[in-house]
């Protein structure tokens, strides 16, 4: 994949300080098998065309999680995108434990913790993870252990930066007496603002990240057009901070190429 050839990155944000990132991202929980996100792809050779088209139209940031598939999505980008191109951050999350379908057990223990950064790094083909979240915080084990282990993974050279995900104000200030986060990855829409965390993450230059930012769907409304929607949400979260980066999830190259004209339009309206 060559950057030379790509659409010009619309709009960016500097995560960490020194990764420039596309405030357009892809989500990648949708590539699992099924509603309860257990499996592989149902069709690999699609996602890989949709995960490939994603960096051909000028977006750099990938999100996934160890736990979706389990391992399943970071197999499938590592497939389908290495060797990588230098300008892509990927981001993905360890602390969720997944044994069989219907399971989502939140565990933080350290050594966990380290094997699910090691076992990330050989499934996704890197050297350093650009953005690892912890994925939930296990409410059984002191944040400071858990925050412990990633701080040393980076030390390690393992990952570059931190994240957060699902996490209240008071946990986020606790994590930040000891490391610097870089990313709060929370769930948002216009009906739950989370507006505590948002302006936390804002006032600190941390990357806010809304998770689900159409409420799986559920915001839009079968009556109105959808682009338009869209378009609306979008600028929804764009507009409430420049610290907002969207990764919203798709399977399809049409709603792909529909979410890169919605946040041309949204940035349009918000510079206009």
């Amino acid at each position: 994949m060559n950057a030379s050839t790509r659409t010009p990155v619309l709009d960016t944000f500097l995560l960490g300080g020194d990764i420039p990132v596309t405030r357009l991202g892809l989500g990648t929980i949708q590539f699992t098998g099924n509603s309860d996100r257990w499996g592989p792809p149902s069709d690999p050779a699609h996602a890989t065309r949709v995960l490939r088209a994603a960096l051909d139209a000028g977006l750099n940031h990938i999100d996934t999680a160890d736990c979706y598939g389990p391992h399943a999505c970071e197999t499938l980008i590592a497939n389908a995108l290495h060797p990588y191109d230098n300008t892509l951050a990927l981001a993905t999350k360890g602390g969720i434990r997944r044994t069989r379908p219907g399971e989502w057990d939140h565990y933080g223990h350290p050594d966990y913790l380290r094997s699910c950064i090691d076992q990330s790094l050989t499934r996704l083909r890197r050297d350093t993870i650009d953005l690892y979240y912890l994925h939930r915080i296990d409410p059984r084990i002191p944040l400071n252990d858990q925050v412990g282990a990633l701080i040393t993974a980076r030390q390690q050279g393992k990952i570059r930066h931190i994240g957060l995900s699902k996490v209240t104000l008071d946990q986020l200030a606790q994590a930040e007496t000891l490391t610097p986060i870089a990313a709060v990855q929370n769930y948002r829409d216009p009906a739950n603002p989370d507006h505590a965390v948002r302006n936390h993450c804002q006032h600190n230059n941390i990357a806010y990240v809304p998770y689900r930012p159409l409420a799986g769907g559920q915001a839009l409304q079968p009556e109105l057009p959808v682009r338009e929607q869209l378009q609306n949400i979008f600028r929804f979260h764009l507009d409430d901070s420049p610290h907002t980066l969207l990764i919203p999830g798709t399977t399809s190259l049409t709603h792909l190429s529909d979410n890169m004209a919605t946040l041309a339009s949204a940035i349009a309206r918000q510079a206009s």
